[in-house]
């Protein structure tokens, strides 16, 4: 019970739903990738619909009064952060790409942007156990994989595109602000009614509808909550029924899994090229600098570093930040077609998972978290 509920809190179904389809795809390729096709649908567009909004409520409630990121100001600096971040992904993974002669690989540039939600947090947790760096690096975390969806929705492989159903967004965020006003507590009349509403809006103009409830989100009701446990349901005023994340802690480890196996597994032979190598440069050198230069001159205007985290505590962040791994596997599907290219970007996204590896040698190289010099083991 002790392991489940180790795996449950750090959210580890992930990964291993990555590696269950990495040994299905290289042992029984034909039937992984059957069952990884048919359930693509329903875990991309529709699942991630509610992980994300789940994270998403965290980041509502953190930024209410009594929440850690109340008031505005302490979330300021790790959205900046994220920004920066993404542009030296960017960057770095450009710079490779034109050093070489495959600039057909130029458009994958989003993929190197994504952070794995769930791993940063665990490699978080595993290193400042709680408090301000943990929850720094979830808001940046889930701030980066907005804007990469935002940034893909326009390759979203839909039949035909409908620019003018956006509109129904509009009624879809006022039927939810009539049940907040109205003090509806169950959270089932917000998924159904607006949340339905906002999926086909999405849907129909071709935005990725894993983005639906994130307009609904702050409708939601809500209760001021600490964001460093992201698996902890009962804190505060949170009531199975009438808040999201206590109706779905369990199926959104579901999807979690579901996610990891449709969109991990990839035939390792001969899927480690350019496209490989040009991910992992964005995601573990190129995020990790754009996140520092980006505090440094966020600091440096005015904006405050949250107490009790000095600058060797934002080094250790920054590296926790780069693994994209399942966003990344997600990314690319959205951006690559089928076939060797795809192969190669899912690769590399993989291998950013060795962003855990440098981020705990520099913890205890700096001495940062539980490597810090009086610190509990």
């Amino acid at each position: 019970m002790r392991l489940l509920r180790y795996v449950e809190e750090h959210y580890l179904v992930v990964p291993i739903g990555a590696a269950v389809a990495i040994l299905w795809a290289n042992t029984a390729a034909p039937s992984y990738f059957q069952t990884a096709g048919a359930l693509a649908f329903a875990v991309n567009d529709i699942g991630m619909a509610f992980a994300l909004a789940f994270l998403a409520q965290e980041i509502v409630e953190a930024m209410l009064p009594g929440g850690t990121l109340h008031p505005w100001q302490r979330a300021a600096l790790p959205i900046v952060a994220a920004i920066g971040g993404m542009l030296g992904a960017v960057a770095a993974y450009d710079a490779f790409i034109l050093s070489g002669d495959q600039n057909n690989l130029l458009p994958g540039w989003p993929i190197a942007c994504a952070i794995d939600v769930a791993f940063c947090y665990f490699i978080a947790a595993s290193i400042f156990r709680r408090g301000a760096a943990v929850t720094f690096l979830v808001l940046l975390a889930i701030v980066t994989d907005a804007i990469g969806l935002v940034i893909v929705s326009y390759r979203y492989p839909v039949l035909t595109v409908h620019p003018v159903a956006a509109a129904l967004i509009v009624p879809a965020i006022w039927i939810a602000a009539v049940l907040r006003k109205k003090s509806v507590g169950n959270i089932w009349a917000y998924i159904l009614l607006p949340g339905t509403l906002s999926w086909f809006a999405c849907y129909w103009s071709g935005v990725h509808p894993a983005l639906a409830l994130l307009p609904i989100v702050p409708f939601f009701p809500h209760a001021a909550r600490d964001l460093n446990s992201l698996a902890d349901p009962a804190h505060g005023r949170h009531k199975a029924g009438a808040h999201f994340e206590a109706v779905f802690r369990y199926p959104v480890q579901a999807i979690a899994f579901l996610f990891g196996l449709v969109n991990a597994g990839v035939s390792i032979l001969g899927a480690i090229d350019d496209g490989t190598w040009a991910v992992v440069v964005g995601s573990l050198v190129g995020r990790p600098l754009g996140i520092l230069i980006a505090a440094g001159l966020a600091v440096t205007a005015g904006l405050v570093v949250p107490r009790r985290l000095a600058w060797r505590d934002l080094v250790v962040m920054a590296l926790a930040a780069s693994p994209g791994f399942t966003f990344g596997l997600f990314f690319a599907t959205a951006v690559f077609p089928v076939g060797s290219l795809l192969n190669q970007m899912k690769m590399g996204a993989i291998w950013t998972a060795a962003g855990a590896l440098l981020a705990h040698g520099a913890a205890r190289l700096l001495g940062v978290g539980r490597f810090a010099q009086g610190a509990d083991t």
